[in-house]
């Protein structure tokens, strides 16, 4: 979440939305979010509802939840999944802002 933190602001500029979606219940999310000052939207998802539909996977002996990065268009279809193999199997912001570029073309 640091990464996209670092960088809210190019998102922005690109008619972004940043939506972080996590395990934990509401209140431990709202505690986080309000710790760390995040510049984003969260969402709690401890029924892992939102996993489901998007097949986010978890895997108890790496820490659970994987990470997972879709890029969603104004119409609510998935144009990009990618789907982490470890905590730290993330796209580069850089590589995000060449795929949200390309879906305007």
């Amino acid at each position: 979440m640091a990464q996209l933190s670092q960088d809210i602001d190019e998102f922005e500029n690109r008619n972004t939305e940043v939506l972080v979606i996590g395990p934990d219940n509401a209140e431990e999310f709202s505690n986080y979010w309000q710790e760390h000052d995040l510049p984003f939207v969260g969402l709690p998802d401890p029924e892992h509802k939102v996993l489901k539909l998007y097949g986010q996977e978890i895997k108890l002996f790496k820490l659970g939840r994987m990470p997972a990065q879709i890029l969603i268009d104004e119409k609510g279809i998935a144009r990009y999944v990618h789907y982490g193999h470890s905590m730290s199997d993330i796209p580069e912001n850089e590589e995000l802002f060449a795929l949200i570029e390309s879906l305007k073309t």
